[in-house]
């Protein structure tokens, strides 16, 4: 389980969900009911953790390792991009 301190219960909460919908598909059991219940939980979990960040939480997420960048924004957006670095002529 990789993410931030405070990330954790919604970590928790999705690698649970992550878990009876495979055991669902695994034993042919309908936990739908279950899963509904955590998904809305999770829901609330979310908005209640993202809701109340620190200014340094928010630092934590600008600075995440795996937010995307522009070049994979640039990258997505078209195929032939060359990246020009300043006045090549002085």
């Amino acid at each position: 389980m990789k993410g931030l301190d405070f990330e954790k219960p919604i970590l928790e909460l999705e690698e649970k969900i992550e878990e009876l919908r495979n055991f669902t598909s695994r034993e042919d059991i309908d936990l739908s009911g279950e899963i509904k219940k955590l998904e809305e939980r999770l829901k609330k979990v979310k908005q209640e953790v993202f809701k109340n960040l620190t200014p340094w939480q928010r630092v934590q997420i600008a600075r995440h390792p795996r937010r995307l960048y522009t070049l994979d924004y640039i990258n997505l957006i078209m195929t032939d991009f060359i990246e020009l670095h300043g006045d090549r002529l002085y």
